[in-house]
């Protein structure tokens, strides 16, 4: 978090980022919180990883949208600007080339950071599924694990967990698509 006690709007992340000191920073706000993401070396290689496997097959297939830190915000939400890891955006709407999305992704992939909890993790994907989002996926890579989020027709998170030894699929976001977890997990580098 950034300061302490002061909830900030969508306006203020906007006009913060427009100060050259912030221009390279990525910032999320988060019920008010400013926070600051800070990706290392290994969390960076696994949101690339995330994301090739996503463009490789939505590409040629004009699904949609896959990025990295892309910011996405919901109009009428001035406490919210979320940054998941990886995203993924059907091609209904064209590509947004100015400012956040300005709706939650179909996928957000979030990718556990040291500091995170599990608790907090989850809070995440809750956010996400409340505001649109089908499929969340937080991955743990000091456990080799990925928790597949989803809503039942009740609106309970629904929680599935993956070992490095299980194929994660894509569901109705991404018909057809599947990640054995062994190609993320099983690397010489991430080991």
């Amino acid at each position: 978090m950034i300061r302490d006690q002061v909830l900030y709007t969508t306006d203020d992340l906007d006009e913060l980022e427009q100060q050259p000191e912030n221009r390279d920073r990525l910032l999320e706000l988060i019920y008010g919180e400013l926070h600051e993401k800070v990706p290392t070396e290994k969390h960076g290689l696994l949101a690339g990883l995330f994301f090739t496997f996503l463009f490789l097959f939505a590409e040629p297939r004009k699904l949609g949208y896959p990025s990295i830190e892309a910011r996405h915000k919901l109009p009428g939400d001035k406490h919210n600007a979320r940054m998941p890891d990886v995203s993924f955006r059907r091609a209904t709407t064209p590509l947004v080339t100015r400012g956040a999305v300005p709706k939650m992704p179909d996928l957000a992939i979030e990718i556990q950071s040291p500091t995170d909890t599990p608790r907090q993790m989850r809070e995440k994907a809750a956010y996400y599924l409340q505001n649109g989002s089908e499929i969340v996926w937080l991955v743990y890579p000091r456990l080799r694990r990925v928790e597949v989020c989803t809503r039942d027709e009740n609106g309970t998170m629904q929680i599935q967990t993956l070992g490095s030894s299980d194929v994660l699929t894509g569901g109705a976001v991404l018909p057809g698509f599947t990640l054995a977890l062994r190609e993320i997990f099983d690397r010489d580098i991430l080991k």
